[in-house]
């Protein structure tokens, strides 16, 4: 049973994740406890008459010994090699598909920041890479299974093989793969989300505001001609993918200098090893002005010193409270799912398909039009059971779009 499950997420992975095209190149990043998986995912790109697969395997307790020994000098150098790897398979049409099932906790102990340097440094080195995926010229994916560290994390009361089995349970849940056919289902809920993206782009909301009893109060300038987005990204050579998955959200395009207000988080944030939590953002003219954290302030601190883009938003999604991995009254301390648990914001950079001919743009064009450019990417977590969210269009009317943690 276990092993059935396991391949046909194998299967939706590569057929709805990166939709791997016949003769296409496929990369793919995984953690090396995810190996089995991983393998798994080869065999079925090669089934759907993949031209190649690349493996690149990460050791993240490896990565913990040389983040302690390693001297800042020596993080900051990205060897060109792999900057080189990855430019020849972005340049030449390949799919990204990604596993993340990093320990929340692994780099707890380390100096925040040679961390923050190094993910400066190689998101600096891979620049083209990033810049590709995030504008949708290739297509990507990133999905999640157990592994020991982030199981225990996330079910600390349960032995570590009882945690791993629960997660896997909730996974194989979230995924729709206990369906008769997940393929079916999943193109049902892409379905639901496209219909919520026409409603919301029928609006052309200047501004939308969310309030809820945490304290949030921020109001999110939109850019003009945005474009809200969900469910399937459509890549550059003009098939569709899912970017995430899970994903229960729709997304769009905040003005750089348009956001003004505190934000207080919901759930903890899992950032390079680290959890920040209990943390607010202060916005004024879109640029970060304040924060502060119950736990992670240092890390906070490194993230938003990344560079001028990391002060402002790239982001704001939205997500019911009542969705199916909001209702598994889980924090997962994993992105990937808590975002699609709740309504969440993303510090840096922002996403081409959320402006209308945004892949047509130049850099200039975009930032003239308030797009953010940043070396990073990174969401936070804002949903409540009580968030409200109004949208205000240009002649100052407005539309309830959440009330009370749902679609109004």
């Amino acid at each position: 049973m276990y092993k059935d499950l396991l391949r046909k997420y194998a299967k939706l992975a590569v057929t709805k994740g990166v939709n791997l095209q016949e003769n296409g190149l496929l990369v793919i990043n995984s953690p090396i406890e995810c190996c089995e998986f991983a393998r798994m995912i080869s065999e079925e790109a090669y089934n759907m008459g993949a031209l190649d697969v690349y493996m690149n395997y990460s050791d993240e307790k490896f990565n913990k010994i040389r983040f302690v020994n390693a001297s800042k000098e020596t993080l900051s150098h990205i060897h060109y090699f792999e900057r080189d790897k990855y430019d020849y398979f972005a340049e030449n049409g390949a799919a990204f598909l990604s596993i993340s099932a990093s320990d929340p906790n692994i780099l707890k102990d380390v100096d925040s920041s040679k961390i923050a340097l190094y993910q400066k440094s190689k998101r600096t080195a891979l620049k083209n890479y990033f810049e590709r995926c995030s504008s949708n010229r290739n297509s990507w994916c990133i999905v999640s299974i157990p592994t020991q560290g982030w199981a225990k994390k996330v079910f600390s009361e349960l032995s570590t093989e009882e945690a791993v089995e629960k997660l896997w349970d909730v996974i194989f849940d979230v995924m729709r793969l206990n369906e008769n056919d997940p393929i079916v289902a999943w193109n049902k809920h892409t379905s639901l989300l496209h219909a919520k993206v026409h409603e919301l782009n029928n609006h052309n909301f200047k501004y939308v505001h969310f309030k809820n009893s945490l304290g949030t109060d921020l109001k999110i300038e939109l850019v003009k001609n945005h474009l809200w987005c969900g469910g399937e990204d459509k890549a550059e050579a003009g098939f569709n993918f899912i970017a995430n998955m899970p994903t229960e959200e729709v997304y769009s395009m905040p003005k750089y200098d348009g956001v003004n207000g505190k934000v207080f988080s919901s759930k903890p944030l899992s950032y390079c090893g680290n959890i920040i939590n209990n943390f607010s953002v202060t916005f004024k003219n879109g640029k970060v002005v304040d924060y502060d954290a119950e736990v992670g302030l240092e890390v906070l601190k490194e993230l938003l010193e990344t560079d001028e883009g990391s002060k402002h938003l790239g982001e704001v999604a939205l997500v019911p409270y009542d969705s199916p991995i909001s209702n598994s009254n889980i924090i997962f301390y994993n992105t990937l799912y808590d975002e699609n648990a709740s309504c969440h914001l993303a510090l840096g950079e922002a996403y081409t398909c959320c402006i209308e001919n945004g892949e047509n743009m130049s850099k200039g064009e975009l930032s003239k039009a308030g797009y953010n450019h940043s070396l990073v990417h990174v969401d936070f977590m804002i949903g409540t059971k009580d968030m409200n969210i109004v949208g205000v269009k240009e002649d100052g009317s407005e539309v309830q779009i959440f009330k009370d943690g749902n679609w109004a």
